[in-house]
């Protein structure tokens, strides 16, 4: 998760326009996709109205959702994990790029990213059925390996094919990239070019804030029982994306069973990795990898960080209350511009 750092947050106000000594600062907020969103602005035309900048962030919001949403029915995506045939058909271009972008991440880490997961989150108690309370067996597992695969689903710029008629996407670890994305985009179209925009805790931040400079945000510390800032990234016409396992958990026989599935394995991860975040220019392809890095596990994220050139920071359990940072040297010029120091224990 990532919070935004103690310089944006005195400068947000949802819904008006704040009065911040003598400088005017302007954001919308608002909930999509389960979660909130927020937008603030650097400067801004004089032409600016906050209310159907508003309007348009929610329309764009909920055309996005209709796409990509799997707990509304009538989505495109429900349409489609409905459909129990192998032949190919039709999609929308937003629903395929989508799913190419995922794809390009699944072959890229290996199958680490792997949109097809969503039964097993589902089994695990991860979905939108609940928790469990009984640990699936070994039986039910393999009964869904059959399905479950990012190759298991073929696709072009306008079509899509099932090899199994069980096969499910679940674009949630890459929806709200994607549309941040979107709705900074849009933004940039609307000729309001300084701006950031978070949803559910994923960023892309354009131009300058109210200062004259690049956004500066906060990544928290991977810790479940406080939310504490434990260093700042300066956003440069970029994306941030982050993910961890130390909130979304459940404990059974004295085991915890996080929310990050092992597409390989279909299980739960089991791995000293506690948090990942990334620095990309689009956010989709930022959220998408941060779950891939997390799914991997510490050795094999940085394996992956070196060999795809990724920008990104690991936080380790190194034990004995101690976390061990792992950043390239992307990201610790990131961090270093916003803190005027670069501090890793191994880098890049």
């Amino acid at each position: 998760m990532v919070v935004l750092g103690a310089v944006v947050v005195l400068l947000l106000r949802p819904l008006r326009t704040a009065q911040i000594a003598g400088i005017e600062t302007h954001a919308v907020a608002g909930s999509t996709m389960g979660t909130t969103y927020r937008v603030l602005f650097g400067e801004v035309p004089a032409s600016y109205d906050s209310l159907n900048t508003q309007r348009a962030v929610d329309s764009l919001l909920a055309s996005v959702n209709a796409v990509m949403s799997t707990y509304d029915s009538s989505s495109e995506l429900s349409r489609l994990n409905a459909w129990r045939g192998t032949d190919s058909v039709s999609i929308s271009s937003s629903l395929a790029q989508l799913l190419q972008q995922a794809q390009t991440v699944s072959v890229a880490s290996g199958g680490y990213f792997d949109v097809t997961v969503g039964p097993l989150v589902d089994l695990w108690g991860f979905g939108a059925a609940g928790r469990r309370t009984v640990v699936p067996d070994s039986a039910e597992i393999d009964s869904l390996k059959a399905f479950v695969g990012y190759d298991k689903l073929e696709l072009s710029a306008s079509h899509a094919r099932k090899l199994h008629p069980g096969v499910q996407a679940d674009l949630s670890a890459i929806a709200k990239g994607y549309a941040v994305d979107q709705v900074s985009d849009m933004l940039l179209d609307r000729g309001l070019a300084n701006h950031l925009v978070e949803i559910g805790g994923e960023l892309r931040a354009r131009g300058l804030n109210r200062r004259g400079k690049p956004f500066r945000v906060g990544i928290e510390e991977p810790d479940a029982n406080a939310v504490r800032v434990r260093t700042a990234v300066l956003l440069a016409d970029q994306s941030l994306a982050s993910s961890g396992n130390y909130r979304n958990f459940y404990e059974q026989d004295g085991v915890r069973y996080v929310h990050t599935l092992d597409p390989v394995t279909a299980r739960p991860v089991r791995h000293s990795l506690l948090g990942v975040s990334v620095l990309h220019s689009e956010c989709a392809l930022a959220d998408a990898w941060a779950t891939a890095l997390m799914a991997a596990g510490p050795e094999r994220a940085w394996n992956l960080v070196k060999s795809q050139q990724l920008s990104a920071l690991l936080l380790i359990d190194a034990g004995d209350g101690k976390i061990e940072e792992r950043m390239s040297d992307g990201f610790a010029a990131a961090v270093a511009a916003a803190n005027g120091r670069g501090s890793a224990q191994q880098r890049d």
